[in-house]
């Protein structure tokens, strides 16, 4: 056959699978990474699994405590407005939190990006906010994986997703098993949506209002993607120093599903929630939705974080100590209700 008709050899690349940029981004995630690496950490990015050293000085009954999530479409903010850095805060501050409720200390973390096709500087943008949220964490971003996948993500998307491990002795595990009728519930402060509710919020800002990212909303004094780019919140050290203090029997991470989904999770049997509305400021951008939409306060409690983004449980003896602790610490929260008799489940008044 002669060589101008031969057909021309089918590669990798011709399938829309770049190996180039993918290694350019992966060198530039060793070095992120590496610097958020501890001396429990063994080896380096790379390997087939990555390899972390239990330190048994440190806990002597450990129970490993684990979680995995993802941004969702809050993504899809970001790749309008070119913010890529957030996202990954976004998601190692809520796998945290996740652990962080049960007593744990997070010990290292794991993600997974993947994109139809690879760019080496969004990606990079990317994983250094995974790996400055692990550092303020003291968390290390041992590993994960970087997948390019042509036909399946739209041009200039990709999907982000990560695992978290911590570790908490047994006797400081923290279960909600102590929690009785009588005990105060406070709020901690949200900092927005955080990563739950875009799928709504999303249709009522763009499609509902038609706004557009870029633009300036009156009623919520900031532009409509700044709104929703805000950073979900670690709470990790705060709950650090309510479990050191031993002030708390539970603590629920209000995420998907808020308050009423969220706060049941940690009640033991024949007990419920009391919560009282209006003991909080509810941020402008949740009032704002809720006007939109015309959506119901059901509605809005069972969707969004409402502006509180973990609820402490504090028995009642021990609230003045908490108070004092939270003070010191200068940490604002809200008293917003009290644990009752009940059937597991959230009472508004």
């Amino acid at each position: 056959m002669p060589e101008a008709s031969k057909p021309k050899p089918v590669t990798y690349a011709s399938a829309g699978v770049d190996i180039s940029a993918g290694d350019r981004a992966k060198e530039r995630i060793k070095y992120l990474a590496q610097k958020t690496f501890n001396r429990n950490v063994i080896g380096g990015i790379g390997g087939f699994g990555a390899l972390f050293r239990l330190d048994l000085q440190r806990f002597k009954n450990p129970i490993l405590v684990s979680s995995a999530d993802g941004v969702g479409t809050k993504l899809k903010v970001a790749f309008e407005l070119g913010l890529h850095q957030s996202v990954g805060a976004d998601l190692v501050n809520h796998c945290v939190n996740d652990i962080a409720v049960q007593g744990a200390t997070p010990l290292f973390f794991l993600d997974y990006l993947a994109a139809g096709k690879l760019d080496p500087q969004v990606t990079e943008a990317v994983v250094t906010g995974l790996a400055e949220a692990c550092k303020a964490n003291a968390c290390a971003l041992i590993g994960g994986e970087t997948a390019q996948m042509p036909g399946f993500y739209t041009d200039g998307e990709y999907d982000l997703a990560g695992f978290i491990v911590g570790a908490v002795d047994r006797d400081k595990l923290i279960t909600g098993a102590g929690i009785k009728p009588g005990d105060v519930l406070i709020g901690l402060p949200s900092t927005g949506l955080h990563t739950n509710g875009y799928s709504l919020a999303r249709k009522l800002l763009f499609e509902v209002a038609g706004y557009k990212p870029t633009q300036y909303v009156t009623a919520i004094k900031e532009k409509a993607g700044a709104a929703l780019m805000k950073t979900h919140k670690s709470y990790l050290h705060v709950i650090q120093k309510l479990v050191a203090a031993g002030v708390t029997t539970g603590m629920a991470h209000i995420t998907g599903g808020g308050i009423t989904e969220n706060l049941p999770r940690i009640l033991p049997k024949s007990t419920g929630a009391q919560i009282e509305i209006g003991t909080w400021p509810v941020l402008p951008i949740f009032d704002h939705l809720r006007d939109l939409g015309q959506v119901s306060q059901e509605e809005m409690m069972r969707t969004f974080n409402m502006g509180i983004g973990l609820i402490a449980v504090i028995p009642a003896a021990k609230f003045t100590r908490a108070k004092s602790l939270l003070d010191r610490a200068e940490e604002k929260f809200y008293v917003i209700g009290r644990i009752v008799k009940g059937e597991r489940r959230v009472q508004y008044t």
